[in-house]
């Protein structure tokens, strides 16, 4: 006589809840290390949880538009699907330049990209990416308003800009240490490099196709090796590379985020502390460099030449470093969803930069106003939208890591 076997055991959904959770806090403080400008980390995460969350959350990225959700029918126990969506924080964003609204979509592109990359280690793949549209209206799109995607509890400054599914595929890898090693040494080191150039096969291997958000992504990528084209860059940083100091609300703005010392810093979860801008230094040259540093005194001295001063020094850091990278995406004035993926592409290329020993120092400062932008992609022959350029190399002296916010400030239940 044959024995009955045993039913199947079924994941529930509670268990299945629970074991996501974990995963994406554990995604979430890995992507915590994402680059973003001035460190202001300009993210947010929703993950939807209640029946009605869910069930926006599924016909924001296409399912059911019918008005049922997949999985929350009758067959929620053997639901494998996750969502979350991605938000720019309003109250965290820059807003001193006009270019600060590329430059946040940006960063949170390069947070999307790290947080699906550990997710992805995990056993959760990335199923499908919807980006909203920001002039789409729920009574001709058919789905939630894409102003509070989720209701009312919806944080009131986010600013949604794709919704994600997630698909259990019990495919870990066990790599996540390894992306967290790489994420914790990705850094910007402003310092001097090796001036021995870099070679050609490792500048490819940076610019290899990618997976998750930045799949897709319409971006190139120009290495700057050539005498000629460094010193086109040195000249322009030289001649421009003070433009912030002097424009008073943008350096206002920087300046808010320079942090009294490392512990301030530490504390605050953001921005950056002097010796994370020049490096170790003494006591006594920290607090000249606070005093000239500013607003106040910054207004004073650059009648005297000082932006051009600080330009010229920024110049001569530059003209020597043995690679520029350029990245730019295709159109000149590129939709939300080309921008965020470009951002994805950022992320995956500095953090395959890290694991090949090489550092970059972006010098935003010739993208932020549109004619300097103009002039560097017309002397360098830049097509598109340029929405990066940063030195490139293999770096003589190791620079402090910024500090970030603890992962549950940028992950909101709802």
């Amino acid at each position: 006589m044959t024995s009955p076997q045993a039913p199947t055991p079924r994941t529930s959904s509670a268990e299945r809840r629970s074991s996501f959770e974990h995963a994406l806090r554990e995604a979430a403080d890995v992507a915590a290390l994402s680059p973003s400008s001035h460190n202001c980390q300009p993210w947010g995460v929703a993950w939807p949880t209640s029946r009605s969350a869910r069930q926006a959350a599924a016909q924001l990225v296409g399912e059911a538009l019918d008005g049922t959700s997949s999985g929350e029918s009758g067959t929620d126990e053997s639901a494998t699907d996750e969502y979350v969506i991605l938000a720019l924080d309003r109250e965290r964003r820059l807003t001193s330049l006009p270019a600060h609204a590329v430059e946040m979509l940006i960063s949170c592109g390069a947070y999307l990209q790290i947080l699906l990359r550990s997710l992805a280690l995990q056993g959760w793949s990335t199923d499908l990416i919807r980006f909203f549209d920001p002039l789409s209206d729920e009574r001709t799109s058919g789905i939630p308003s894409a102003g509070r995607p989720l209701g009312d509890a919806w944080p009131p400054l986010w600013s949604p800009l794709c919704a994600v599914r997630l698909r259990r595929t019990d495919e870990s890898s066990g790599r996540l240490a390894e992306l967290r090693d790489t994420a914790l040494a990705r850094r910007t080191n402003r310092g001097p490099y090796r001036s021995e150039g870099l070679d050609p096969s490792v500048l490819a291997g940076l610019c290899a196709p990618s997976a998750g958000a930045a799949e897709g992504a319409d971006v190139t990528v120009r290495h700057l090796v050539t005498d000629g084209e460094r010193a086109a860059f040195a000249d322009l940083v030289a001649r421009h590379g003070g433009r912030d100091f002097s424009h008073q609300r943008a350096w206002r703005e920087t300046h808010s985020f320079l942090r009294r010392d490392e512990a301030e810093a530490a504390a605050r979860g953001d921005g950056f502390a002097l010796g994370q801008l020049f490096g170790p230094m003494s006591g006594p040259r920290r607090q000249l460099l606070r005093a000239a540093l500013a607003p106040t005194t910054m207004r004073v001295l650059r009648h005297a030449g000082y932006p051009r001063l600080l330009a010229r020094q920024l110049a001569l850091v530059a003209r020597p470093t043995p690679a520029i990278v350029a990245m730019s995406l295709a159109e000149t004035a590129p939709g939300l969803e080309a921008t965020v993926r470009g951002g994805a592409h950022l992320a995956e290329y500095w953090m395959r930069a890290t694991e090949a020993g090489l550092a970059l120092h972006p010098v935003s400062v010739v993208l932020q106003h549109d004619d300097v932008r103009t002039e560097l992609q017309d002397r360098l022959g830049l097509t598109g939208r340029t929405f990066f350029v940063s030195r490139l190399g293999r770096p003589l002296t190791q620079f402090p890591r910024s500090p970030r916010r603890v992962d549950a400030r940028g992950v909101r239940v709802i």
